[in-house]
């Protein structure tokens, strides 16, 4: 029997290492002979802290634990052997459902090994696809097999991985690098903060396969700055794989020398941009420059280099280990394998979800997702980041891939994924979006500086009430240029909220410029709250919560809100069950 702590940022934050000392208090007290282990997220961020008894039975995870229900735990489960039913989110008779639609690839060892320990990964499968790849198989081979598994990165842009390689492969250099972008930025993401700190060995394994595949012998971490547990645990790993002779000179007796190097991010979303990237590993403003020329034959310091996504990285060994087939049987015929989201927002199961390509929405937010908080209405789902789209209830049905979401207007980005309920105005939404990245430009080319500028006035004028019919057409003139004329993706791609919006939202649009109203009730100077008395039950829920005492009213009889008064929170139409509470 061993006990299992989930001690990821998702974890500490809902006060795992409390859980962590109490585990190792009630061992010590008792006088037990068990191990315990630290580990990293296993997505179900809904339930933290997470803690897992690993017994002969199988896996017993519990959530929600404090140092209270850690005794529990201890007198009924380890000492009692019998399962504490109150706090069990998953057991071996009963699969939770967030985790039973799920195929791990990616994910497969975060939370459950110890992320401290380089023997742990090695138990399960780790080096074993290096062993390989350097013992058996030249270089050519080794990007065949990327190319047969059909991997393409998952960063953004769905590039195909094997071409990158090979192109830095036959260009000549005197070095090549290999790069690995964990420059997550996106509002929502948290899927590479995941990898890195409950897996951080897999990035380490896929990016000296690539070394080994081109020929390079030095590797850099690009790592956003405000990961600081990340970058701790890919440290210790760093360290480990040196001892373990992974990294240095030689590796595993070969030819293959390679080092890898952490590099904190420059804390501005464009530099997630790969040749933004390579300017700020450089010591160098964090501005992109035109792909004229690829970083495969000119990158960091004008020698091949090599860029792909934390997950990227974090497919490659289990591809060479079990082969391309396997890894190409999963997924839609245009996008192999699995993608990772960060799933959050007005579901009612928030977390990391890993599934085959070609899942659709529905099964995604629904079946493992759990459907929409508090019983609301699904509006919309946002994928791709800021530079993605709005996808709207009719598309619920739609197959999750790279093509099939470009082709509906959004992209699939890095993995993030925010669902919207009733309660989201989609004006606005497109709005935050811009603003995020009229803030985040990097001011180098004329189209994103200003077009993305123009775009913010515009949407800020119709939230405010002060829209004309004709600001739909400049929305849509002015994005079809930004997008032909920016010079990076975060130019190119910055208009896709607005104009997802436009096609799939225009009755809010003009609800907002026609009629002076914001239906969602989310753009105050638009927005008037009122109740309907045929629907209010005199509950008092509404009442109890108004932050500024606007709402009157006796119990069991229908309440009342006082326009002067009321500072349009909507905490009272957040709050109401009988859903009594409208917007005028």
């Amino acid at each position: 029997m061993r006990v299992r702590v989930g001690m990821g940022s998702c974890g500490l934050a809902a006060g795992a290492r409390e859980v962590m000392e109490q585990v190792k208090e009630e061992i010590t007290s008792r006088g037990l002979n068990i191990q315990v282990q630290p580990t990293g997220c296993i997505g179900m961020c809904h339930h933290e802290p997470l803690l897992d008894v690993v017994t002969d039975d199988g896996v017993y995870t519990y959530g929600h634990v404090t140092p209270e229900v850690v005794k529990a735990i201890f007198d009924e489960h380890i000492v009692g052997k019998k399962p504490l039913e109150k706090y069990l989110v998953n057991s071996p008779e009963h699969q939770n459902e967030f985790l039973a639609g799920q195929v791990r690839i990616a994910l497969r060892d975060c939370g459950i090994i110890n992320l401290w320990q380089i023997a742990d990964y090695e138990e399960h499968g780790g080096y074993q696809g290096l062993r390989k790849a350097i013992t058996t198989m030249t270089p050519e081979e080794v990007i065949n097999e990327i190319k047969e598994a059909g991997l393409r990165g998952r960063g953004g842009g769905g590039f195909p991985t094997w071409f990158k390689w090979q192109a830095a492969r036959q260009n000549e250099g005197a070095q090549k690098y290999v790069v690995c972008n964990a420059d997550e930025g996106d509002p929502g993401a948290f899927m590479d903060r995941s990898i890195l700190e409950g897996d951080p060995h897999t990035v380490i394994e896929g990016m000296i396969i690539c070394a080994y595949a081109i020929g390079a012998t030095a590797g850099f971490i690009y790592v956003r700055d405000e990961y600081d547990l990340a970058v701790k645990n890919l440290t210790n790993a760093i360290m480990e794989a040196r001892r373990h002779g992974y990294l240095g000179k030689n590796i595993l007796g070969s030819e293959l020398s390679f080092d890898i190097e952490i590099v904190r991010g420059g804390g501005a979303f464009v530099c997630g941009e790969e040749t933004a990237l390579i300017n700020s590993i450089q010591g160098n403003v964090g501005e992109p420059w035109d792909k004229y020329v690829f970083p495969t034959e000119k990158g960091l310091w004008g020698q091949p280099t090599v860029i792909n996504n934390v997950e990227t990285w974090a497919n490659v060994p289990v591809i060479i280990r079990e082969g391309a087939a396997k890894f190409a049987s999963i997924g839609t015929e245009g996008s192999k394998g699995t993608k990772v989201f960060s799933l959050v927002g007005k579901v009612v199961k928030a977390g990391l979800v890993e599934v085959p390509m070609g899942t659709t929405l529905r099964e995604i937010i629904f079946d493992i997702g759990g459907g929409i908080q508090n019983g609301r209405k699904f509006k919309a789902v946002q994928t791709g980041g800021p530079s993605g789209g709005c996808i709207p209830e009719s598309l619920l049905d739609l197959p999750v891939d790279f093509d099939t979401l470009t082709q509906a207007g959004s992209m699939m980005g890095s993995g993030g994924m925010i669902v919207m309920d009733d309660r989201t105005c989609m004006v606005e939404v497109a709005r935050y979006y811009v603003n995020f990245l009229a803030g985040e430009s990097c001011g180098k080319c004329v189209p994103c500086r200003e077009g993305i500028s123009l775009l913010l006035e515009t949407l800020t004028r119709i939230c405010e009430g002060k829209g004309k019919l004709e600001d739909l057409d400049l929305l849509e003139s002015m994005s079809s240029t930004i997008q032909k004329a920016a010079l990076c993706a975060l130019g190119r791609t910055a208009p896709n909220p607005v104009l997802s919006t436009l096609k799939y939202f225009r009755d809010e649009y003009l609800e907002h410029i026609n009629n002076h109203r914001c239906p969602a009730g989310i753009c105050k100077e638009l927005t008037e709250f009122y109740i309907d008395e045929e629907l209010c039950t005199g509950c008092g829920r509404c009442r109890r919560n108004c932050p500024a005492d606007a709402i009157t009213g006796e119990k069991k009889k229908a309440h009342t809100i006082d326009p002067e008064k009321c500072i349009k929170c909507g905490e009272c139409i957040d709050n109401c069950r009988f859903q009594a509470v409208k917007v005028k």
